[in-house]
């Protein structure tokens, strides 16, 4: 009987999985949510009017939703300020208060009063307030500035747009956002607080369940949620953490739905998003499936097999790299799975489909055949002139800058020498004095000497095989020639030899007063320094002085499409740039492979089928074990008896949307927005239809953390909860 009940909802689940409950894709602006727009929205099931939504007039929900330094985004669901995020917005957070003795990523981390909150310095939240439209004003403003010697564009523009708007908005954060590449400009006005204090976040072992392994893949059975609380001046006012501080009572406040979702549910998405490239060109598709992707991946994937290695074997040593690995690996993950996606999809191939719809608008009128008549063919010679030389700057990055922390210290060192000679005093003779505290901690910072001695031999040893001699410098290829062009040789010599091999030999060198003919001449710094970023764009920058600049094209290409949508009419969203967006779907299934399919929802009966303690990515502890395997859900349960842990829904989200919230039809929140699906990752230049999905953890699993592993009543307490 029951096998006969689970083929009967898996039927039904695929009958309500048709065309009618697609997403509309797109990460549309808040304060523009146009008549039609709302007709398809309430057509999927909303029931709010636009102005609950976004209203600079009156409170709306959008006043309880909150970028987090621009990288992730978080809700208010209290009125003394609790605000709710991803465990992975929070993760850096975590590891920076962590011990060996106090491991709090480990243990999971829990202030069962305001005592035990701790400040984070540094992080910050913004509340947007009001959002202008300013497109004449910088048009006038640029026509001004034309006239001088300082014409009124990028950082300019920025500048005396936020100067001016600062002075009408005294106390907020004002930022000029740039849409469709100049097509229209916008100011968005901040509140904002800067005493965040951290007052939940699980153990990895609930929040990252499954970690690299279950990253952009569904079902997934993460607890992926952390908890902070603002605090303001006694007056209410923005203020840097002190005592005196008191919490934040927010404009307004989520209210928390525990009945849960069901599959065809309506779901609302509301956040940060930080970037998107849907205007990218087939040009621009086809170099990085093709070109850029496969090298950051490979470089990628051997750094973190390197990491892994010397993480497994020491505790300590994962502790230390926990944050940095976390980091590639979702990098390298996300750039692997746009190579997958774009070649599956011929996502190139969809885009070259719409280009020859755009050259057939153009060449419809004289005026645009004039303004934009040879942008295709000059693009494609463009990017036709300059691949090489992008290949090798890709090289370049991903070895000697992102796959050697050495690097960082090397370049922080130079900068370090230039600040106390000075520019014009950068003579090999020149003493250098000996080096405070605070900035030796800050330059070499905490690393394993092992594991960067690997590091540094695979960034030469590549760096040596990919980037062509021509490029690699003379002190690079002289160094190299004497040891016989046996780059792993040269790299075991010049770290034997190196002040930056270890903690203790930077410190012994530092702490002695050192000629600057003596720190530059460390063999490892002349080879990590040898070559520079400004090289290899010089050299692509002398091959756009004959066919053009790629960036000019693409302005012009995103310019062109906007106009055409403009003329037909078509419903159209900018790109994202880290300004407050809302995406809309529902709840459901999805068949991501011929043969496959996944339904909508997870439970912890996923746990305990995937827990294997001898896998540190599946393995769970000794608490979690005993209340998963006791099954007592209390009030959090679904009315099927199992306790959801995760869900599914094809709302349009991308980074910088991790912690938003994830609202039903009447903006309660049901979810947190975590990731998305492996079939989802070519989103930053294409949305699929039908594959997208967005991996939310059910508000109810979150609750139910609290309440019976944690035991944080106090804080449901402060909550407005709908059961």
């Amino acid at each position: 009987m029951k096998s006969v009940r689970i083929l009967t909802a898996l039927l039904a689940a695929m009958l309500t999985f048709s065309p009618q409950v697609r997403a509309d894709e797109g990460m549309w602006l808040v304060h523009m949510l146009e008549k039609g727009l709302m007709k398809n929205m309430k057509q999927a099931g909303l029931k709010l009017p636009a102005n609950v939504i976004y209203d600079d007039s009156a409170v709306s929900i959008s006043d309880a939703v909150v970028s987090l330094d621009f990288g992730c985004t978080g809700s208010m669901i209290s009125d003394k300020g609790l605000l709710i995020t991803n465990h992975h917005c929070a993760y850096s957070d975590v590891h920076s208060i962590s011990t060996p003795e106090h491991n709090y990523l480990e243990d999971g981390f829990w202030a069962f009063c305001s005592d035990q909150e701790v400040p984070i310095p540094g992080k910050k939240a913004y509340f947007l307030k009001r959002v202008l439209d300013v497109t004449e004003e910088v048009a006038h403003v640029c026509d001004s500035a034309a006239t001088t010697d300082r014409p009124a564009i990028g950082r300019r523009l920025s500048f005396l747009m936020e100067k001016r708007y600062r002075e009408l908005y005294p106390g907020c954060e004002v930022s000029l956002d740039v849409m469709w590449r100049g097509e229209k400009y916008y100011l968005s006005v901040y509140k904002t607080y800067s005493d965040l204090r951290l007052v939940a976040a699980p153990p990895v072992c609930i929040a990252a369940y499954g970690g690299d392994v279950d990253n952009w893949e569904w079902p997934q059975h993460k607890g992926d949620f952390a908890i902070y609380r603002v605090y303001t001046a006694p007056d209410g006012s923005d203020a840097e953490y002190s005592v005196e501080n008191i919490p934040l009572i927010p404009d307004n406040h989520l209210k928390i739905n525990a009945k849960g979702v069901k599959t065809g549910d309506f779901t609302m998405v509301m956040g940060y998003p930080g970037r998107t490239n849907r205007y990218n060109s087939s040009f621009g598709i086809d170099f990085i499936w093709k070109d850029s992707n496969p090298v950051t991946v490979k470089v990628q994937g051997d750094v973190l097999n390197i990491m892994n290695r010397h993480m497994e074997a020491d505790p300590a040593v994962r502790l230390m790299y926990a944050d940095d690995y976390f980091g590639i690996s979702n990098v390298q993950e996300l750039r692997a799975g746009e190579v997958m996606t774009f070649r599956r999809y011929g996502v190139a191939d969809i885009r070259r489909e719409k280009e020859k719809e755009l050259q057939e608008w153009i060449d419809a009128d004289p005026d645009r055949r004039e303004k934009y008549g040879s942008l295709l063919r000059d693009m494609a010679r463009a990017y036709e002139a300059v691949r090489e030389e992008e290949i090798q700057t890709i090289w370049y990055r991903e070895t000697l800058i992102r796959g050697c922390e050495s690097t960082t210290s090397a370049t922080k060192v130079d900068t370090w020498l230039t600040s106390v000679l000075g520019r014009d005093n950068r003579h090999p003779e020149s003493i250098v004095k000996t080096m405070d505290a605070k900035d030796e901690q800050r330059i070499y910072g905490k690393r394993d000497a092992e594991l960067e001695k690997d590091r540094f031999a695979y960034a030469i040893r590549e760096a040596a095989v990919h980037i062509k001699p021509e490029n690699r410098g003379e002190v690079f290829n002289s160094m190299l020639g004497q040891f016989g062009g046996n780059a792993d040789a040269l790299a075991e010599w010049a770290w034997d030899n190196t002040y930056l091999n270890s903690r203790d030999n930077f410190h012994d060198f530092v702490n002695r007063e050192h000629s600057l003919a003596e720190y530059v001449g460390d063999p490892a710094f002349k080879l990590l320094r040898a070559m520079q970023a400004v090289d290899f764009n010089k050299r692509v920058s002398a091959i756009e002085e004959s066919v053009g600049k790629i960036l000019d094209y693409e302005k012009s290409y995103t310019n062109a499409f906007y106009e055409m949508y403009l003329d037909k009419g078509i419903p159209q969203y900018p790109d994202a740039n880290s300004t407050m967006r809302l995406t809309y779907g529902t709840v459901g299934p999805v068949s991501p492979a011929d043969g496959k399919f996944f339904y909508d929802r997870s439970t912890t009966a996923g746990i305990l089928e995937k827990y294997d303690p001898t896998d540190y990515e599946f393995n769970v502890n000794p608490r979690q074990l005993q209340l998963l395997k006791g099954g007592d859900w209390g009030e959090w349960g679904d009315k099927d008896g199992a306790m959801h842990v995760n869900f599914i829904s094809n709302n349009d989200i991308t980074g910088g949307n991790s912690g938003s919230p994830v609202m039903n039809a009447r903006g309660e929140l049901v979810g947190l927005a975590f990731d998305g699906n492996k079939e989802s990752l070519c989103g930053d230049s294409y949305f699929h239809p039908e594959y997208n999905k967005c991996v939310n953890v059910d508000i109810r699993y979150v609750l139910w953390i609290l309440d019976r592993y944690a035991g944080m009543n106090y804080i449901l307490n402060e909550m407005e909860i709908i059961k």
